[in-house]
């Protein structure tokens, strides 16, 4: 890089800068001066800041976005005052659940705070266990895809029998996976950025434990609360979260391979007490600077970045249609009944208490949002309402202690051939058609099905940490036992 060129992106880095500046309240420019000297102090000295590199993790929530312009605005005021500044990694995970309109607020976010060229910044993605350059318009490989779908689906039917379906735990634990490696990748970092609040930090914590417990890792030791007790978490938890759904040799590596240091050495930063302003006093650097766009009524309820509204609610229909004999309409309602009381709780506008009304209490509109849903769920997660009813059921493992009770309730045509199902799942020839059934109605191949047979139900206590309610917007412990068939939150 020329003089001269250095110098005219000195200048744009400057003017970013600036106009970041122009949005910041007088709260906001007093949390940047605390934010860099806490990352000064972390580096060891502003005199080391040069040779200092964190990570943040992007999601493209409307946090994670907020934060990362707050990080972006220490890394360009340092470099205006100091020879050197912090290098930065933002780094992005991939999986079906990812809503393309995050991935749309990323690519916006990191356009205007002006990334992508800068060498102090990398700028990352990871799809099915390999590092990538982030690519907005990139579609999930279909491997990564494949992948992310059959880990959901091993995970939910092994949960505890007497527990809701967890859908978003396959998102704790890939999560948990992946700050754990790409903290580790390409020489490392030294920090790891974290926006969370500690109610946050605490059930992202417990919803990976409890994930991690469903996929057959003993979790006995102690902890530190909250991020504090991450990456000793990870530690316990080895290479391989998966471990006790594939044989090793069917097992992704992460890759590049060879660009893994052994040994993590990262520490946590954690600046949640930074994010000073109220969420009204953010919408204009969030909209106006970042381009940040967002379901309003999603933006305020969900902080967790696997949780889908339409789909949580949808999850409440189908427990009460199919599990408990009575009607799609009578669980949604329960679901938006709780939902309202917490958004009272949380003094939410009114219009989202009437726009929640309407998409889940009108019965054209919910007939609607019902259609709706199906096709998020198979073009996301990709799963049939056939499947998502099979994994309420999780009638396989346990020698499928719950099968016949399954078929009566939803495939009675099949309760012929039930000495048939068992036999397949035994490992017995059987005829086609019984193979292609359980594929179809489970989404797993059939040595799959027979590896959940011989499997034990996960002895998990989800009472305090797997609700259905949405995102983390419960007011007080009470409310964490409206428990039903899907999760509630972490992240922002």
């Amino acid at each position: 890089m020329t003089n001269i060129h250095e110098q005219a992106m000195s200048n744009v880095y400057q003017q970013v800068l600036l106009r970041l500046l122009g949005f910041f309240s007088r709260a906001e420019r007093t949390a940047l001066q605390l934010l860099i000297q806490r990352l000064g102090v972390a580096a060891g000295g502003m005199e080391q800041i040069g040779d200092f590199k964190v990570l943040a993790v992007q999601s493209g929530s409307r946090d994670s976005c907020y934060a990362l312009a707050l990080l972006r605005a220490a890394q360009l005021t340092i470099a205006s005052r100091a020879p050197a500044t912090f290098q930065l990694r933002v780094a992005t995970l991939r999986l079906n659940s990812t809503d393309p309109m995050a991935l749309e607020n990323i690519h916006r976010t990191y356009s205007a705070l002006f990334i992508h060229d800068d060498p102090r910044v990398e700028v990352l993605m990871v799809d099915n266990r390999e590092v990538l350059a982030f690519d907005p318009v990139a579609p999930i490989t279909k491997a990564g895809r494949e992948s992310d779908r059959t880990n959901l689906l091993m995970i939910g039917h092994v949960r505890s029998m007497d527990g809701p379906l967890d859908l978003w735990d396959n998102g704790y634990l890939a999560t948990g996976e992946f700050w754990g490696q790409i903290s580790r990748w390409n020489h490392g970092v030294d920090a790891l950025i974290s926006n969370d609040s500690p109610r946050q930090q605490k059930r992202f914590m417990e919803g990976l434990k409890r994930a991690a417990t469903k996929a057959g890792h003993n979790i006995t030791g102690h902890h530190e609360p909250g991020y504090e007790g991450l990456f000793a978490l990870l530690d316990d938890l080895g290479g391989h979260g998966y471990r006790r759904f594939y044989a090793e040799p069917d097992r992704q590596p992460w890759r590049p391979a060879d660009n893994f240091e052994t040994c993590r050495r990262a520490t946590l930063i954690d600046i949640h007490d930074m994010l000073v302003s109220n969420l009204e006093e953010r919408w204009p650097l969030l909209t106006e600077f970042l381009g940040f766009q967002a379901d309003e009524l999603a933006a305020q309820l969900c902080d967790n970045d696997y949780t889908s509204l339409p789909v949580c609610a949808h999850l409440r229909g189908l427990d009460a249609c199919f599990v408990q004999g009575r009607t799609y309409e009578e669980g949604v309602g329960e679901y938006l009944q709780r939902a309202l009381v917490m958004m009272r709780r949380k003094q939410l506008p009114e219009r989202l208490c009437e726009q929640a009304m309407e998409a889940f209490g009108n019965p054209k509109a919910l007939a609607e949002q019902r259609a709706r849903t199906a096709i998020e769920l198979q073009h996301g997660p990709g799963l049939s309402e056939a499947q998502l009813v099979c994994l309420l059921f999780a009638p396989f493992v346990d020698e499928g202690a719950t099968l016949e009770r399954f078929l009566r309730r939803c495939h009675p045509g099949m309760l012929v051939a039930l000495p048939d199902l068992h036999r397949a799942m035994q490992g017995h020839p059987v005829a086609d058609q019984i193979k292609q059934w359980l594929m179809d109605v489970s989404g797993l191949p059939v040595n799959l099905v027979s590896d959940l047979y011989r499997m034990k139900s996960a002895a998990v206590d989800e009472g305090r940490v797997a609700e259905l309610v949405i995102g983390d917007v419960s007011a007080d412990p009470a409310d964490e036992h409206l428990s039903g068939p899907g999760e509630s939150s972490t992240g922002g």
